[in-house]
């Protein structure tokens, strides 16, 4: 512990943003970066407590409290505190593969369960977790690191998102040889086209890729396994197969007027424009555009805000965004204590941005869409809304009532819903014989990994539905070592 009274003199800080009237004109990245100075001030805040929740990574009322691979988080802010910030990078990568990722966009759990928040405002974690991982690729200090030796084992990893690429980083750095399959014509899954640029920008996913392939790896991407390859052929082919096709498979809403044109699911909408954007800087026009379009964005969550940031880019005339659920309170409430995750009101920056541009936060709370109406083309126009009372359920039905005479019309001509996803596409699992659950995700248990089928593994969001990128981190570097163990009857990764 660097400075003993740290926490006693120093306040939190986090890293500056840049203001939402400029940012909203461009694609960049919208954080500042922070300096040294307050970097190590903010480290020496870290009370390197005696039982730290910090990195715990546990379950506590169905939500992560701590940090869920385990950062070594008391360790790597004492060595920023004391300048060692090549010491700090090794901790940091000891237990996290993607730091720039995690740093950028995973919601900081691990600051929700920091003893200082029970108190006062907890560590600044995540900044100093990005400045560590950014610092160390500007000091040249992160190379690829190939294997000395290969095992002669093959192994395929289904889907190039955070849980595939950490499961391939993992089982590469064992020594076997690892193909990564992924389907669209990128590698990175959700990091490269299911995240704006605005909050990861696609260089970082690429030069992590870069140094992954000069490791060894071998990516195959406009492959789509199920269609283009038969999911047979890989079990033929290979060693031991890896699943990490993620959750993609969005919820929808089947009330009147579904059918009309302008509404679309989220990633319809987010993913074309990222490709866009990487292609040609929108020139192509191949995306969904929201440019003097009265939006709503039905659906809260990451997904809702980025859909927000994306709107206001392209310079939407109105936007509006339904949350079914009542508005957090601004303090944890009594049922929600530490070390829990605070489920407490949040102003994310798409939320930020639309308030700047429109005067007022987007967000209409309990609220519940009923139906789309649309013109004589055909289109979506406008769509109707009640209101939904909580502490009144319905008796074998939702668990809340609607509120008479709380009918509301809005205008609309795009409506983007972003209400969570249901599970993976399956056609993979049915050709490989792969068991689901209830939730109809692939069946394999936390920490085994292990289907139904001899040497076929499963991890990430299709193994344990959507979840954050620090999850699917966790368990790619779980079933890596468990399907390590398969292949060698031992295993020495973590």
């Amino acid at each position: 512990m660097g400075k003993p009274t740290g926490f006693m003199e120093i306040e939190r800080q986090v890293a500056a943003e840049r203001s939402p009237e400029l940012r909203i004109l461009d694609w960049g990245e919208f954080h500042e970066h922070m300096r040294v100075e307050d970097l190590q001030g903010q480290g020496a805040r870290c009370m390197d407590c005696g039982v730290p929740f910090c990195h715990t990574g546990s379950l506590i009322a169905g939500m992560a409290a701590g940090c869920p691979i385990n950062n070594l988080i008391p360790e790597w802010n004492d060595l920023v505190y004391r300048g060692h910030w090549r010491e700090a990078l090794d901790r940091l990568h000891k237990t996290n593969n993607f730091p720039e990722f995690t740093g950028r966009v995973c919601p900081a759990p691990c600051e929700g369960s920091c003893v200082l928040g029970i108190n006062e405002p907890p560590v600044t974690i995540k900044s100093i977790e990005c400045a560590i991982v950014d610092r160390g690729f500007e000091e040249g200090w992160i190379v690829p690191c190939p294997p000395a030796s290969r095992t002669g084992k093959k192994v395929a990893v289904v889907g190039s998102g955070p849980a595939g690429l950490a499961a391939a980083a993992q089982l590469n750095k064992a020594g076997h040889s690892v193909t990564v399959y992924e389907r669209d014509d990128r590698i990175g899954g959700l990091l490269m086209y299911g995240i704006p640029n605005m909050k990861l920008d696609k260089q970082f996913v690429q030069r992590r890729v870069d140094i992954l392939e000069q490791e060894g790896i071998e990516f195959i991407a406009n492959c789509e396994i199920g269609k283009d390859l038969p999911a047979e052929k890989l079990k033929h082919d290979f060693d031991a197969v890896v699943l990490c096709t993620g959750a993609t498979r969005p919820r929808d809403l089947p009330i009147p007027g579904r059918e009309l044109a302008g509404i679309h699911f989220a990633m319809d909408f987010l993913r074309p424009n990222t490709r866009s954007l990487l292609d040609s800087n929108l020139e192509d026009r191949n995306y969904i555009s929201a440019k003097d379009k009265d939006v709503i964005v039905i659906g809260g969550g990451d997904t809702g805000t980025d859909c927000l940031g994306t709107s206001l880019r392209h310079g939407c005339k109105s936007l509006t965004n339904f949350e079914i659920v009542p508005q957090p309170p601004q303090e944890r409430a009594a049922g929600n204590p530490w070390p829990q995750w605070p489920k407490i009101f949040r102003v994310d920056y798409g939320h930020e941005e639309a308030a700047d541009r429109f005067g007022a936060d987007p967000r209409v709370f309990e609220i519940e869409t009923v139906e789309f109406t649309g013109d004589e083309n055909g289109h979506v126009q406008s769509l109707k809304t009640t209101e939904v009372d909580w502490s009144r359920p319905v008796e074998n039905g939702p668990p809340f009532s609607r509120v008479a005479g709380s009918e509301r019309t809005f205008k609309a001509d795009l409506v983007l819903l972003a209400m969570g996803f249901l599970g993976p596409e399956s056609p993979v699992a049915e050709q490989l014989g792969v068991e689901l659950d209830g939730r109809s995700n692939y069946r394999a248990e936390h920490e085994q990994y292990t289907t139904n089928v001899e040497g076929i593994f499963a991890a990430g969001d299709c193994r344990r539905g959507q979840s954050l990128v620090v999850w699917a981190i966790n368990e790619g570097r779980g079933v890596a070592r468990e399907c390590d163990r398969y292949l060698m009857g031992a295993t020495n990764l973590p």
